[in-house]
């Protein structure tokens, strides 16, 4: 058995349940950053697999899973062709939504591969970035996305209205 990634592929309506457990990790994750600013569902597997399965039959939209050579599912990719933006001030571009790797796989090459897969979709589309936004407490992500050539653009910031403000 290979720990090493050997397959980039779109994903597929079997993958629902395997996407569903991974983006429920990446929910708890965020919240546990936030717990104001992040969003927490009950039962978050369930929807957000069959979510993204849904989101994976659009053309606007790329949901991506990395496969280690035993098959295992090890990591997605979940972005989005988007226009122009005039609330966000943002030309057209790829929108990278989420992105998940399994802790086991991490430092193996998934996140690199899913971000090259998802950048040259983009780039045969004709888009000439792609975006991202990240928790700011996640300076893992921050480092590895530099490291793949993003750069700082934006910090989005939350102030909570409350009874007080």
């Amino acid at each position: 058995m290979s720990d090493a990634i050997v397959r980039i592929r779109r994903a597929a309506p079997a993958d629902r349940t395997r996407l569903g457990e991974m983006a429920g990790k990446l929910v708890r994750m965020h919240h546990g950053f936030d717990r104001d600013r992040f969003l927490w569902l009950d039962n978050v597997e369930e929807g957000y697999g069959r979510w993204l399965v849904r989101e994976s039959a659009r053309d606007q939209a790329l949901v991506l899973v990395a496969e280690r050579g035993d098959g295992a599912i090890v990591g997605y990719l979940y972005a989005t062709s988007e226009g122009i933006s005039w609330e966000d001030l943002r030309g057209p571009c790829g929108y990278l939504h989420d992105l998940w790797i399994e802790d086991d796989a991490r430092r193996a090459g998934a996140a690199t591969a899913l971000i090259e897969s998802a950048c040259a979709h983009f780039k045969e589309r004709g888009l000439p970035r792609v975006v991202l936004m990240t928790a700011s407490r996640n300076g893992g992500a921050h480092a590895a996305f530099a490291k793949l050539g993003f750069r700082d653009t934006m910090i989005e910031m939350t102030r909570e209205l409350g009874e007080d403000t």
